[in-house]
């Protein structure tokens, strides 16, 4: 019966960990950084070559971080367990860039400052989702929360899902931030009724919806800058 080969069936100087230690993580590839991840190989073939597998299966390691659980685990070497670990990894990044903007105390001045805080998150999901950003009276960011998944309309997202957050966030204002998977950032008879609903609703309670942005592949829509806000 044939072992599973692991990282130390490697020649000590080809070893991804080894290689970590003495050179950096930014020196290893992405086919050594995977091997450290998955950590074992299957049955007669070396872990390494189940990364390459890997990246030659998606392309690149956006497509991986991309791929659902299911696709992952289908890949030769794979299965459920290490599809869960790379989700895992991959989840963990996308906290740790998203804690980086939570902590900054720029202000959020501009619909550019809120492409940058949050189209790389929204732009190649192959669903909409929506997300309120919570600013305090500084425009500073409290927070980014999600309130839907799948197309917008009045029975999915209510004003007060957004505002709950809001107000347990002691926000001042709010930005709402959907992307379009079609590509096409032009709002839809839907998108202009919930905005004009959420913003009346934001009257009410004294907190103002500054914005609705539209996130897409080829760019983006601010409703304040078109005047539909």
């Amino acid at each position: 019966m044939k072992k599973s080969f692991t990282i130390h069936d490697l020649p000590e100087s080809e070893r991804p960990r080894e290689r970590l230690r003495k050179f950096g993580a930014e020196a290893l590839s992405a086919q050594e950084l995977l091997a450290l991840i998955l950590g074992r190989g299957i049955p007669g073939e070396s872990v390494t070559v189940t990364g390459q597998r890997l990246l030659s299966t998606f392309g690149n390691i956006k497509a991986i971080s991309e791929a659902s659980l299911e696709e992952l685990a289908k890949v030769k070497g794979i299965g459920l367990a290490k599809a869960s670990q790379i989700k895992a990894a991959f989840e963990l990044a996308k906290r740790k860039d998203g804690e980086a903007i939570k902590f900054s105390r720029k202000p959020v001045q501009y619909s550019e400052d809120v492409v940058k805080i949050i189209a790389k998150d929204l732009k190649d999901k192959k669903k909409e989702h929506c997300k309120a950003i919570l600013l305090n009276s500084r425009n500073q960011l409290v927070n980014i929360v999600d309130i839907s998944i799948g197309s917008l309309t009045a029975n999915i997202l209510h004003p007060r899902e957004i505002f709950k957050e809001a107000i347990q966030a002691s926000a001042a204002s709010v930005i709402l931030v959907h992307n379009h998977p079609s590509g096409d950032c032009e709002p839809s008879e839907d998108d202009l009724k919930i905005t004009k609903r959420v913003s009346e609703a934001g009257k009410i309670l004294n907190i103002e919806v500054l914005d609705h942005l539209i996130i897409a592949k080829n760019g983006f829509l601010s409703f304040k800058e078109k005047g539909l806000i």
